[in-house]
């Protein structure tokens, strides 16, 4: 059981066998009556933020989330196509599913899976990939690394800032987390 006392951004909870992920908490000892726990949750399934407050003390379940290594295979037009590492069992992952993260998935990549209660509620990129330049304006003689930025598609198909060194062709990496450009490879 998780006591109110130990809330932290990032721990999982369940209430009504649902996972909620704490985003915001705050302590509140009023001068008057006894202390709560203000929280802003995010429900793991569904993405809505809820806010809720609980009694100084309060016990909750911790949610039990499966974390599992898959290997992304195809997109079929619904569904993300994903192969267990281990077992090498087949899921389909939906849109929703996926999120933002379909911005910078390529085949035979290696994802992180989040599942609570055999089902899929989240995917996780790993912190940075190496993709190619397909489309940008070519580089000018003089530009240098830190002389500005300009917009870059990549093989995937997501559009982010590089600098204005970077051509068609190279291959360079990105964060995941923040869609920026880290370095030319």
């Amino acid at each position: 059981m998780i006591s109110t006392n130990d809330f932290k951004t990032g721990i999982s909870v369940e209430i009504d066998g649902d996972a909620y992920v704490i985003v915001d908490f705050q302590h509140v000892k009023p001068g008057k009556g006894s202390a709560f726990v203000r929280t802003k949750m995010r429900n793991s399934r569904t993405g809505a933020v809820i806010e809720r407050t609980f009694n100084a003390g309060e016990k909750l379940e911790p949610a039990h989330l499966d974390r599992r290594e898959m290997e992304y295979l195809y997109n079929d037009g619904d569904f993300f196509v994903c192969m267990d590492t281990e077992n090498y069992e087949q899921v389909q992952v939906t849109e929703t599913q996926m999120g933002d993260n379909t911005k910078f998935l390529k085949e035979n990549m290696l994802l992180s899976i989040l599942m609570f209660k055999g089902e899929i509620i989240g995917v996780d990129l790993p912190g940075q990939v190496e993709l190619e330049v397909i489309d940008t304006e070519p580089g000018i003689k003089g530009d240098t690394a830190s002389g500005g930025n300009k917009p870059a598609t990549l093989e995937t198909g997501a559009v982010i800032r590089v600098p204005f060194f970077i051509n068609v062709g190279d291959r360079i990496r990105v964060n995941t987390k923040t869609s920026e450009y880290i370095e030319r490879c």
